[in-house]
């Protein structure tokens, strides 16, 4: 069999679960500006693509709509697989949740620098207390604490309590001066929660993507990603019949594609919308994430074939490091000093495409080096 570049899988960690988290990442770090340089270089339906790698405006859904949320289903994936393994160790609970907590607020703590930190005059006005990092800190406090308090039962119950609850007040709860059940931009409930709640500067002036209200959904999101870890660690399905590898992958894969054809038919009654973070959303994007998981675990850790998976795994043991790194490290000025000038204006309408490439690489192989040396950021 072909191991993938000696990771062995295991039931405390999977291979395709890191590859997946560099797939997301891959598409943050490079793949934009990547997108970007094919249109000068004028292949056919490069500007199509780029435009998927766009946020779509309001409601509609663009693939790069589908990268954070996939994030959040393997944080979800992911802290079963770790919470799982310290209590194999007969760790306390209690230190456990200590450790959560410890995690969350760093976490949090590394948003609020990510956004800025305490740099901006005026603080108190200027401070975005809410961002991708906070979200990913909330949800991963209130996934793990469920993991580490209820059962799966209760899990799965509170991730649709999560989605049905959220569509009912949005649409049933009424916005001073618009109504109930509106979701524009101006008069939508979670607009006005963070408008008059949230402190500090909001991503859109009046309201934030990552906000108090919209942060609910996206714990159901991480609550999917918790469902998925427990069912890839399973010995035996609902019946009592063993479980082989291949059988976790079919079986997953098509509940991703059962779960992304109701986000579709639930968009019809609450518009798809990852601004809103709407259920829809969430079903839709969960649905999505689990069968691209499916297909990773089917290549990776049934067919044993994860060679190809590798330059996404470095990105993915490494994925908090590389997201505060292209904030902190100015890797296009880099890029610009070693292959800027004369040397990219040799490659005439396919400059814009040779520096992306080189950026990117020149991010990828400062992964490899933490990678060879064992240097993974985690918390």
């Amino acid at each position: 069999m072909d191991e993938p570049f000696n990771l062995k899988p295991s039931r405390s960690r999977l291979t395709s679960l890191d590859a997946l988290r560099g797939f997301a990442m891959f598409w943050i770090i490079g793949a934009r500006d990547i997108a970007n340089g094919l249109i000068g270089l004028g292949i056919p339906r490069a500007g199509a693509l780029a435009d998927q790698l766009t946020h779509s405006e309001w409601n509609g859904f663009h693939f790069y709509d589908l990268i954070f949320p996939m994030f959040i289903y393997v944080v979800g994936a992911s802290l079963v697989f770790g919470i799982r393994r310290r209590q194999e160790r007969a760790e306390d609970r209690r230190a456990i949740l200590r450790q959560v907590l410890k995690r969350t607020i760093l976490l949090f703590l590394l948003g609020i620098f990510y956004n800025g930190g305490v740099s901006q005059p005026d603080l108190v006005s200027n401070l975005r207390v809410m961002g991708v990092l906070q979200r990913i800190a909330l949800v991963y406090f209130f996934a793990s604490v469920l993991v580490l308090t209820t059962s799966i039962r209760t899990q799965a119950a509170s991730a649709v309590g999560l989605l049905v609850a959220y569509w009912l007040v949005m649409r049933l709860v009424p916005v001073p001066g618009f109504g109930a059940g509106v979701w524009t931009p101006e008069g939508n409930l979670v607009k006005y929660i963070d408008m008059h709640l949230l402190p500090g500067q909001l991503y859109w002036d009046t309201w934030d993507p990552e906000g108090i209200l919209s942060t609910a959904p996206a714990i159901a999101t991480g609550l999917l990603g918790v469902l998925t870890g427990h069912w890839l660690r399973a010995d035996k399905g609902p019946r009592g019949e063993t479980l082989t590898k291949g059988t976790r992958a079919s079986y997953l894969f098509l509940a991703g594609v059962a779960g992304a054809s109701l986000g579709l038919l639930a968009g019809l009654v609450f518009p798809i919308n990852k601004s809103l973070w709407t259920s829809s959303f969430v079903l839709l994007t969960g649905g999505l994430s689990a069968a691209l998981l499916a297909v990773f675990y089917w290549l990776i850790e049934v067919r044993g074939r994860g060679r190809w998976a590798f330059p996404l795994v470095v990105i993915g043991l490494n994925s908090i490091a590389i997201y505060l790194g292209v904030n902190v490290i100015p890797f296009d000025e880099i890029t610009r000093r070693l292959v800027g000038g004369d040397i990219s204006a040799m490659f005439g309408p396919g400059r814009a495409f040779f520096e992306a490439i080189f950026q990117f690489l020149i991010e990828w192989l400062a992964l490899l080096w933490m990678f060879r040396r064992k240097i993974f950021i985690r918390l």
